[in-house]
């Protein structure tokens, strides 16, 4: 196995046997969003192998996720996996689908060129010495004194700031393409070590962010795909989906 390698995951999973294995785990999530769910069921099949960030497009098209394993390594990370949650991820072929498959990825890109890309993100900051997150639209509306504010604007520049400081890429262009308020399960801070972890709902945007975007070093660039752009990526956040690029 490659320290070095990339390959992009595909898997299917099953919507009924997700839900149904989210529900015994207590894993649902009251909006609807598969993200927590999701991020349970992989950490349960791949253990420490499970993607650092995934993106789930549909029931149709499934989940896609960045991994150094190969498809025979994830294969194998999975192989001790419960049946349910195997059969809830579609790691296995069906009648509908081909089961878990995984293909190389490049990661040696030439400084300079261009991408287009396709990202879901979260576009929250942290505030001040509470460290709440806080949506960087609403944010830049309490600092503009009552001008007007374009989220599309807000949220592009949040990328770009994202990608400076991650390093590897930066911003050309880019369209906000879809966008709503979320509530996602989360879990909070254990305030000692005998305090339980308790679920909540976080409200926040959920955000499509559609562009082009130019290598500017290689190396950091394989990481930056590896490892996904801004917070939240292990719920379903932040995976930058690659194509060629359009004028």
């Amino acid at each position: 196995m490659s320290s070095t390698s990339l390959h992009l995951l595909h898997i299917q999973p099953d919507p009924q046997r997700l839900a149904a294995w989210a529900a015994r785990q207590r894993l649902l999530d009251t909006s609807g969003d598969l993200g927590y769910a999701l991020h349970g069921l992989l950490r349960v099949a791949f253990g420490e192998h499970a993607p650092r960030s995934f993106r789930y497009l549909d029931a149709e098209q499934g989940l896609l996720a960045y991994s150094s394993l190969t498809a025979a390594e994830l294969r194998q990370a999975a192989a001790v996996a419960p049946p349910d949650a195997a059969a809830a991820l579609g790691l296995g072929a069906t009648r509908i689908h081909a089961g878990l498959n995984a293909r190389p990825f490049p990661t040696q890109w030439p400084a300079g060129h261009v991408l287009g890309f396709d990202v879901r993100v979260r576009p929250v900051i942290r505030e001040g010495q509470t460290g709440k997150e806080r949506d960087s639209f609403l944010a830049a509306v309490e600092k503009s004194a009552g001008a007007a504010v374009d989220r599309s604007e807000v949220y592009g520049q949040w990328l770009r700031e994202s990608l400076g400081r991650q390093g590897g890429a930066e911003l050309i262009d880019v369209t906000l393409d879809r966008f709503r308020l979320l509530d996602v399960m989360r879990q909070t801070q254990k305030a000692d070590t005998a305090e339980a972890r308790r679920k909540r709902a976080v409200s926040g945007p959920d955000a499509v962010l559609i562009g082009r975007l130019r290598v500017i070093d290689p190396a950091a660039f394989s990481e930056l795909i590896a490892r996904g752009v801004g917070r939240h990526r292990a719920f379903g956040f932040g995976l930058l989906l690659l194509q060629p690029a359009r004028r």
